[in-house]
């Protein structure tokens, strides 16, 4: 088994990036991905969980440094249709008791159908993600365009396991 390492994150959303974009786009791309996702967003936490290529992805914060750098430890990554137990760690994620589950696994229409839809405090957001990837100063960076319920925004991101690297960057 391998071992999970927390990365270093600092993330930027809209406003001016002309000058990060010709930056970042004159160290030469090293791809572009375009996604469809859901995420699941609830009123009593900010966790980060979203369903990305039928894989069930739940991120964990684990500490912002002084500079406003996040640290987050990726906690789950499972294949639908997902297990109860899985379930309900989902929803303990997500700040909330999980409902009393009616079957032994739920497919993601299942899930959110049955479990998300009805419960007033959680909420599933369709999101396209177009991505164009770099890497700069020894760290994964991203221009990314975002498509949300017909709401475009970029999003620039820099991540790394170095906070020192990402902050330099």
């Amino acid at each position: 088994m391998s071992t999970i390492v927390p990365r270093w994150e600092w993330r930027t959303f809209g406003g001016d990036l002309t000058a990060a974009s010709a930056r970042l786009q004159a160290s030469g791309t090293t791809g572009v991905q375009a996604s469809d996702e859901v995420y699941l967003l609830a009123v009593l936490c900010d966790a980060n969980v979203k369903i990305r290529a039928g894989l069930m992805d739940l991120k964990q914060l684990e500490q912002v440094d002084g500079d406003g750098l996040e640290q987050w430890r990726p906690v789950l990554k499972a294949e639908f249709p997902l297990p109860a137990e899985t379930v309900t760690r989902v929803f303990e994620a997500l700040g909330l008791s999980a409902p009393r589950l009616q079957r032994p696994d739920y497919t993601l229409d299942q899930l959110t159908a049955e479990l998300v839809q009805p419960e007033p405090r959680l909420r599933a957001l369709g999101v396209h993600k177009t991505r164009n990837r770099y890497r700069m100063g020894g760290c994964g960076c991203e221009l990314t365009h975002v498509v949300a319920e017909g709401r475009a925004v970029t999003t620039l991101a820099v991540e790394s396991e170095d906070a020192a690297a990402v902050a330099q960057t």
